[in-house]
């Protein structure tokens, strides 16, 4: 496996898809919990750079304002997208997080949409469509292969 960054809008499916990646013994990282990111909602830069320096075949989940940062550290920059209905419905179910239950937050991931995810877009080798299985998205982060030289 070569080092990944898998990034999308919240309900995109990254936190699911990096959970089966991991349940087929890759190593993986959600820096959504365990301090990765910092109340300012920014990865802590010191933690990523020791991380990364240690791991070369990794799978990392997260969207954060400074990952643009260490996008050279990656091999590939997988953006997970899905149609704001989707994640929407998506986040309004799920029971790991409670970001997007409330009428402000949708709004909010709507705006998301318009501004961030453009953004995501321009810095991803790869965009995948997150309304495909989660198997078909844990395959398809599979077949990136090796380490690029």
């Amino acid at each position: 496996m070569a080092r990944v960054l898998l990034t999308g809008m919240s309900g995109a499916g990254k936190t699911t898809v990096l959970d089966e990646l991991r349940r087929r013994g890759h190593l993986t990282v959600d820096t959504d919990y365990d301090g990765w990111t910092l109340p300012k909602g920014t990865w802590d830069e010191r933690r990523m750079d020791q991380f990364l320096a240690r791991h070369l075949d990794v799978i990392v989940s997260g969207t954060v304002e400074n990952q643009g940062r260490f996008y050279d550290r990656f091999d590939h920059v997988v953006l997970l997208s899905a149609p704001l209905h989707v994640l929407i419905d998506r986040v309004s179910r799920r029971t790991n997080n409670p970001y997007g239950k409330t009428p402000e937050q949708q709004a909010e991931m709507a705006h998301y949409i318009q501004t961030v995810e453009p953004l995501l877009r321009r810095g991803a080798t790869l965009e995948l469509d997150g309304q495909q299985s989660v198997s078909e998205l844990a395959d398809a982060i599979e077949s990136l292969g090796t380490r690029t030289p």
